[in-house]
Protein backbone atom coordinates (compact mmCIF):
# COMPACT_ATOMS: atom_id res chain seq x y z
CA UNK A 1 0.00 0.00 0.00
CA UNK A 2 2.62 2.47 0.89
CA UNK A 3 5.68 1.57 -1.03
CA UNK A 4 4.18 2.06 -4.45
CA UNK A 5 2.35 5.58 -3.61
CA UNK A 6 5.74 6.26 -2.48
CA UNK A 7 7.27 5.48 -5.29
CA UNK A 8 4.68 7.10 -7.99
CA UNK A 9 4.77 10.18 -6.03
CA UNK A 10 8.55 10.53 -6.21
CA UNK A 11 8.37 10.05 -10.32
CA UNK A 12 5.38 12.46 -10.13
CA UNK A 13 7.72 15.21 -8.32
CA UNK A 14 10.73 14.37 -10.99
CA UNK A 15 8.01 15.12 -13.62
CA UNK A 16 7.84 18.42 -12.26
CA UNK A 17 10.91 19.42 -11.38
CA UNK A 18 11.18 18.50 -7.65
CA UNK A 19 13.97 16.22 -6.97
CA UNK A 20 12.69 14.50 -3.82
CA UNK A 21 15.43 13.07 -2.07
CA UNK A 22 13.67 10.52 0.51
CA UNK A 23 10.79 8.74 1.43
CA UNK A 24 10.54 10.34 4.57
CA UNK A 25 10.22 13.87 3.55
CA UNK A 26 7.64 13.24 0.79
CA UNK A 27 5.63 11.78 3.76
CA UNK A 28 6.56 14.31 6.31
CA UNK A 29 5.90 17.57 3.84
CA UNK A 30 2.26 17.04 4.09
CA UNK A 31 2.48 18.13 8.21
CA UNK A 32 4.42 21.54 7.46
CA UNK A 33 2.64 24.19 9.59
CA UNK A 34 5.65 27.04 9.08
CA UNK A 35 7.55 27.72 5.69
CA UNK A 36 10.40 29.60 6.62
CA UNK A 37 11.61 31.61 3.14
CA UNK A 38 15.41 33.26 2.55
CA UNK A 39 15.10 36.39 1.18
CA UNK A 40 17.82 36.55 -1.51
CA UNK A 41 17.77 34.43 -4.60
CA UNK A 42 14.62 32.41 -2.94
CA UNK A 43 11.72 35.15 -3.10
CA UNK A 44 13.64 37.39 -4.85
CA UNK A 45 15.78 36.90 -8.66
CA UNK A 46 19.00 37.47 -6.15
CA UNK A 47 20.14 39.42 -9.11
CA UNK A 48 20.03 42.61 -7.48
CA UNK A 49 21.33 46.19 -9.35
CA UNK A 50 22.16 49.72 -8.46
CA UNK A 51 19.46 52.10 -8.30
CA UNK A 52 20.57 54.95 -6.03
CA UNK A 53 24.45 56.54 -5.79
CA UNK A 54 24.46 59.44 -3.51
CA UNK A 55 27.36 61.02 -2.10
CA UNK A 56 28.70 64.17 0.09
CA UNK A 57 29.94 67.56 -1.30
CA UNK A 58 33.36 67.06 -3.02
CA UNK A 59 32.94 63.65 -3.94
CA UNK A 60 31.30 62.25 -7.36
CA UNK A 61 29.18 59.28 -8.10
CA UNK A 62 32.55 58.16 -10.04
CA UNK A 63 34.86 58.01 -7.34
CA UNK A 64 32.22 56.45 -4.77
CA UNK A 65 31.48 53.69 -7.23
CA UNK A 66 35.01 53.47 -8.09
CA UNK A 67 35.91 53.15 -4.03
CA UNK A 68 32.91 50.58 -3.84
CA UNK A 69 33.31 48.93 -6.27
CA UNK A 70 37.41 48.13 -5.39
CA UNK A 71 36.66 46.92 -1.90
CA UNK A 72 33.07 44.91 -2.80
CA UNK A 73 34.90 43.22 -5.54
CA UNK A 74 36.76 39.96 -3.09
CA UNK A 75 32.98 39.52 -1.60
CA UNK A 76 30.91 37.26 -2.96
CA UNK A 77 27.28 38.65 -1.67
CA UNK A 78 24.77 39.28 -4.63
CA UNK A 79 24.63 43.18 -3.38
CA UNK A 80 28.63 43.13 -4.09
CA UNK A 81 28.15 41.94 -7.64
CA UNK A 82 25.22 44.27 -8.53
CA UNK A 83 28.21 47.01 -7.03
CA UNK A 84 31.00 46.16 -9.06
CA UNK A 85 28.91 45.06 -12.10
CA UNK A 86 27.31 48.87 -12.57
CA UNK A 87 31.06 50.15 -12.21
CA UNK A 88 32.07 47.81 -15.29
CA UNK A 89 29.02 49.01 -16.80
CA UNK A 90 30.36 52.47 -16.71
CA UNK A 91 34.20 51.94 -17.04
CA UNK A 92 35.24 52.76 -14.18
CA UNK A 93 38.58 51.94 -12.82
CA UNK A 94 39.12 49.83 -10.19
CA UNK A 95 41.66 50.25 -7.45
CA UNK A 96 44.22 47.38 -5.76
CA UNK A 97 43.09 46.50 -2.29
CA UNK A 98 45.39 45.96 0.16
CA UNK A 99 43.64 44.20 2.98
CA UNK A 100 40.20 42.88 3.48
CA UNK A 101 37.95 41.98 6.39
CA UNK A 102 34.40 40.18 6.08
CA UNK A 103 32.08 41.36 9.22
CA UNK A 104 29.41 39.03 9.80
CA UNK A 105 26.15 40.78 9.18
CA UNK A 106 27.59 44.23 8.73
CA UNK A 107 30.14 44.26 5.70
CA UNK A 108 33.62 44.94 4.82
CA UNK A 109 36.15 46.25 6.27
CA UNK A 110 38.82 47.15 4.01
CA UNK A 111 42.51 49.10 3.06
CA UNK A 112 42.58 51.40 -0.21
CA UNK A 113 45.73 52.93 -0.75
CA UNK A 114 46.62 53.46 2.83
CA UNK A 115 43.14 54.52 3.99
CA UNK A 116 40.73 52.17 5.95
CA UNK A 117 37.33 52.14 3.89
CA UNK A 118 34.24 50.69 5.62
CA UNK A 119 31.54 49.04 3.38
CA UNK A 120 28.10 47.83 4.76
CA UNK A 121 24.94 49.04 6.76
CA UNK A 122 23.88 51.20 9.30
CA UNK A 123 25.03 49.09 12.20
CA UNK A 124 28.41 49.18 11.08
CA UNK A 125 29.15 52.93 10.89
CA UNK A 126 27.25 52.76 14.36
CA UNK A 127 30.02 49.92 15.54
CA UNK A 128 32.61 52.16 14.08
CA UNK A 129 31.12 55.46 15.32
CA UNK A 130 30.73 57.00 12.05
CA UNK A 131 28.11 59.99 12.06
CA UNK A 132 25.80 59.02 9.10
CA UNK A 133 24.72 62.97 9.34
CA UNK A 134 21.94 63.69 6.80
CA UNK A 135 22.46 59.97 5.20
CA UNK A 136 20.64 58.56 8.32
CA UNK A 137 17.40 60.06 6.69
CA UNK A 138 18.03 59.21 3.55
CA UNK A 139 19.23 55.57 4.28
CA UNK A 140 15.52 55.30 6.06
CA UNK A 141 13.77 56.57 2.99
CA UNK A 142 15.63 54.46 0.47
CA UNK A 143 14.55 50.99 2.89
CA UNK A 144 10.57 52.33 2.94
CA UNK A 145 11.20 52.08 -1.18
CA UNK A 146 12.14 48.49 -0.63
CA UNK A 147 15.92 49.26 -1.13
CA UNK A 148 18.78 48.30 0.55
CA UNK A 149 21.20 51.09 1.52
CA UNK A 150 24.65 50.26 1.70
CA UNK A 151 27.19 53.00 3.67
CA UNK A 152 30.50 54.00 2.34
CA UNK A 153 32.95 55.96 5.16
CA UNK A 154 36.39 56.19 4.85
CA UNK A 155 38.47 57.27 7.82
CA UNK A 156 35.82 58.10 10.41
CA UNK A 157 34.25 60.01 7.81
CA UNK A 158 31.12 59.02 5.19
CA UNK A 159 31.36 59.16 1.44
CA UNK A 160 27.97 58.35 0.56
CA UNK A 161 25.28 55.90 -0.15
CA UNK A 162 24.67 53.16 -2.69
CA UNK A 163 21.29 51.72 -3.20
CA UNK A 164 20.94 48.30 -4.18
CA UNK A 165 17.69 46.64 -5.09
CA UNK A 166 16.69 42.92 -5.75
CA UNK A 167 13.28 42.27 -8.20
CA UNK A 168 11.04 39.97 -6.51
CA UNK A 169 10.38 37.15 -8.57
CA UNK A 170 7.18 36.63 -10.72
CA UNK A 171 5.77 33.63 -8.76
CA UNK A 172 6.60 34.58 -5.27
CA UNK A 173 3.41 36.65 -4.42
CA UNK A 174 1.72 33.65 -5.94
CA UNK A 175 3.58 31.02 -3.91
CA UNK A 176 2.97 32.79 -0.73
CA UNK A 177 -0.69 33.05 -1.59
CA UNK A 178 -1.67 29.33 -2.25
CA UNK A 179 1.04 28.60 0.61
CA UNK A 180 -0.89 30.65 3.22
CA UNK A 181 -4.63 29.29 1.28
CA UNK A 182 -3.26 26.04 2.68
CA UNK A 183 -3.16 27.29 6.35
CA UNK A 184 0.59 27.56 6.42
CA UNK A 185 2.08 30.49 8.08
CA UNK A 186 5.39 31.86 6.06
CA UNK A 187 8.31 34.18 8.02
CA UNK A 188 10.79 35.34 6.35
CA UNK A 189 14.38 35.78 6.67
CA UNK A 190 16.48 38.41 5.98
CA UNK A 191 19.52 40.27 6.39
CA UNK A 192 18.26 43.80 5.11
CA UNK A 193 17.46 46.34 7.38
CA UNK A 194 13.85 46.65 8.94
CA UNK A 195 12.67 48.66 7.02
CA UNK A 196 13.14 47.44 3.52
CA UNK A 197 12.26 43.75 4.98
CA UNK A 198 8.68 45.54 5.98
CA UNK A 199 9.02 47.43 2.33
CA UNK A 200 9.26 43.47 1.18
CA UNK A 201 7.19 42.21 3.43
CA UNK A 202 3.97 44.08 2.42
CA UNK A 203 4.42 43.81 -1.27
CA UNK A 204 4.13 39.91 -0.78
CA UNK A 205 1.64 39.79 2.13
CA UNK A 206 4.37 37.64 4.44
CA UNK A 207 2.83 37.11 8.13
CA UNK A 208 6.01 37.66 9.65
CA UNK A 209 9.37 39.04 8.97
CA UNK A 210 12.78 38.72 10.87
CA UNK A 211 15.57 41.18 9.65
CA UNK A 212 19.11 42.00 10.49
CA UNK A 213 19.56 38.09 10.80
CA UNK A 214 22.83 37.19 10.93
CA UNK A 215 23.78 33.91 8.65
CA UNK A 216 24.49 31.73 12.31
CA UNK A 217 20.91 32.95 13.88
CA UNK A 218 19.29 31.71 11.26
CA UNK A 219 19.29 27.85 12.33
CA UNK A 220 18.22 29.45 15.49
CA UNK A 221 14.86 30.68 14.33
CA UNK A 222 14.01 27.72 12.70
CA UNK A 223 14.47 26.18 16.12
CA UNK A 224 12.62 28.34 17.99
CA UNK A 225 9.57 27.79 15.52
CA UNK A 226 10.16 23.98 16.25
CA UNK A 227 10.43 24.95 20.08
CA UNK A 228 6.50 25.73 20.00
CA UNK A 229 6.05 22.69 18.48
CA UNK A 230 4.93 23.37 14.68
CA UNK A 231 6.50 21.38 12.12
CA UNK A 232 8.78 23.57 9.70
CA UNK A 233 10.44 23.58 6.36
CA UNK A 234 13.17 25.70 5.56
CA UNK A 235 13.70 27.05 2.04
CA UNK A 236 16.70 29.01 0.71
CA UNK A 237 19.51 28.64 -1.82
CA UNK A 238 22.74 30.14 0.49
CA UNK A 239 25.95 28.67 2.15
CA UNK A 240 24.33 30.22 5.29
CA UNK A 241 21.31 28.50 4.75
CA UNK A 242 22.67 25.16 4.73
CA UNK A 243 22.61 24.86 8.87
CA UNK A 244 18.66 25.44 8.99
CA UNK A 245 18.25 23.57 5.78
CA UNK A 246 19.49 20.57 7.84
CA UNK A 247 17.49 22.04 10.82
CA UNK A 248 14.41 22.12 9.33
CA UNK A 249 11.49 19.03 9.32
CA UNK A 250 11.72 19.16 5.36
CA UNK A 251 14.86 21.49 3.87
CA UNK A 252 13.86 22.68 0.48
CA UNK A 253 16.52 24.02 -1.73
CA UNK A 254 16.32 26.34 -4.95
CA UNK A 255 18.04 24.18 -7.77
CA UNK A 256 20.25 27.42 -8.23
CA UNK A 257 21.65 27.93 -5.27
CA UNK A 258 24.45 26.50 -3.89
CA UNK A 259 26.07 23.22 -3.93
CA UNK A 260 26.63 23.03 0.13
CA UNK A 261 22.83 24.41 0.18
CA UNK A 262 21.43 21.59 -2.45
CA UNK A 263 23.28 19.06 -0.80
CA UNK A 264 21.67 20.03 3.00
CA UNK A 265 18.47 19.48 1.45
CA UNK A 266 15.66 17.26 1.51
CA UNK A 267 13.71 18.44 -1.53
CA UNK A 268 15.64 20.23 -4.57
CA UNK A 269 13.17 22.40 -6.93
CA UNK A 270 15.02 22.29 -9.77
CA UNK A 271 13.22 25.55 -11.77
CA UNK A 272 14.53 27.40 -8.56
CA UNK A 273 10.72 28.42 -8.48
CA UNK A 274 8.76 28.95 -5.08
CA UNK A 275 5.70 27.59 -6.71
CA UNK A 276 7.16 24.57 -7.12
CA UNK A 277 7.54 24.43 -3.06
CA UNK A 278 3.48 24.80 -2.76
CA UNK A 279 3.59 21.94 -5.88
CA UNK A 280 5.99 19.69 -3.56
CA UNK A 281 3.53 20.01 -0.03
CA UNK A 282 0.40 19.15 -2.18
CA UNK A 283 1.53 16.12 -3.45
CA UNK A 284 3.00 14.94 -0.30
CA UNK A 285 -0.75 15.33 0.70
CA UNK A 286 -2.07 13.72 -2.21
CA UNK A 287 0.07 10.78 -1.50
CA UNK A 288 -0.30 10.60 2.42
CA UNK A 289 -4.21 10.24 0.91
CA UNK A 290 -3.64 8.06 -1.37
CA UNK A 291 -1.70 5.77 0.72
CA UNK A 292 -4.37 6.01 3.64
CA UNK A 293 -6.92 4.90 1.07
CA UNK A 294 -5.02 2.16 0.18
CA UNK A 295 -4.64 0.99 3.37
CA UNK A 296 -8.34 1.32 4.19
CA UNK A 297 -9.68 -0.77 1.33
CA UNK A 298 -6.40 -3.77 1.96
CA UNK A 299 -7.79 -4.22 5.84
CA UNK A 300 -11.55 -3.51 4.51
CA UNK A 301 -10.69 -6.74 2.03
CA UNK A 302 -9.03 -8.72 4.47
CA UNK A 303 -11.42 -8.11 7.64
CA UNK A 304 -13.78 -9.79 4.91
CA UNK A 305 -11.95 -12.21 3.16
CA UNK A 306 -9.67 -13.84 5.99
CA UNK A 307 -12.75 -15.20 8.08
CA UNK A 308 -14.01 -16.45 4.83
CA UNK A 309 -11.12 -18.30 3.55
CA UNK A 310 -10.47 -19.86 7.30
CA UNK A 311 -14.21 -21.22 7.74
CA UNK A 312 -15.13 -18.90 10.00
CA UNK A 313 -18.55 -18.34 8.80
CA UNK A 314 -18.80 -21.91 7.93
CA UNK A 315 -20.49 -23.37 11.09
CA UNK A 316 -23.00 -20.35 11.45
CA UNK A 317 -24.09 -19.57 7.41
CA UNK A 318 -22.39 -22.44 5.35
CA UNK A 319 -20.06 -19.98 3.81
CA UNK A 320 -16.78 -21.39 2.51
CA UNK A 321 -14.39 -20.36 -0.08
CA UNK A 322 -12.61 -22.59 -2.50
CA UNK A 323 -8.42 -22.15 -2.55
CA UNK A 324 -8.46 -21.15 -5.79
CA UNK A 325 -10.94 -18.01 -5.57
CA UNK A 326 -9.02 -17.15 -2.23
CA UNK A 327 -5.83 -16.93 -4.68
CA UNK A 328 -7.22 -14.92 -7.08
CA UNK A 329 -8.95 -12.79 -4.55
CA UNK A 330 -5.83 -11.92 -2.94
CA UNK A 331 -4.49 -11.45 -6.24
CA UNK A 332 -7.12 -9.19 -6.95
CA UNK A 333 -6.60 -6.91 -3.66
CA UNK A 334 -2.92 -6.58 -4.69
CA UNK A 335 -4.09 -5.51 -8.25
CA UNK A 336 -6.46 -2.88 -6.31
CA UNK A 337 -4.07 -1.30 -4.38
CA UNK A 338 -1.41 -0.79 -6.63
CA UNK A 339 -3.97 0.50 -9.44
CA UNK A 340 -5.28 3.08 -6.68
CA UNK A 341 -1.60 4.38 -6.28
CA UNK A 342 -0.88 4.89 -9.68
CA UNK A 343 -4.11 7.09 -9.70
CA UNK A 344 -1.15 9.66 -8.48
CA UNK A 345 -0.05 9.77 -12.40
CA UNK A 346 -3.15 12.06 -13.06
CA UNK A 347 -2.11 14.56 -10.18
CA UNK A 348 -1.94 17.76 -11.20
CA UNK A 349 -0.07 20.74 -9.62
CA UNK A 350 -2.16 24.07 -8.50
CA UNK A 351 0.33 26.12 -10.61
CA UNK A 352 -1.11 24.78 -13.51
CA UNK A 353 -4.68 26.38 -12.83
CA UNK A 354 -2.85 29.89 -11.68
Amino acid sequence: ATPVAIMVGTGKGAENGILIKSAESLETAHTIQTVVLDKTGTVTEGKPRVTDILTVQGISEQQLLAAAASIEKPSEHPLADAIVEEAEKRGVSLYSVQSFETIAGQGIKAVLDGKTLFAGNRKMMEQNRIPLDAFAETGDTLSEQGKTPLFFAQDGRMLGVIAVADTIKPTSRAAIDALKSMGIDIVMLTGDNRRTAEAIRRQLGIDRVVAEVLPQAKEREVAAIQAQGRKTAMIGDGINDAPALTRADVGIAIGAGTDIAIESADIVLMKSDLLDAVTAIELSRAVIRNIKENLFWAFFYNSIGIPLAAGVLFPVLGLKLNPMFAAAAMSMSSVCVVTNALRLKLFVPRRQSL
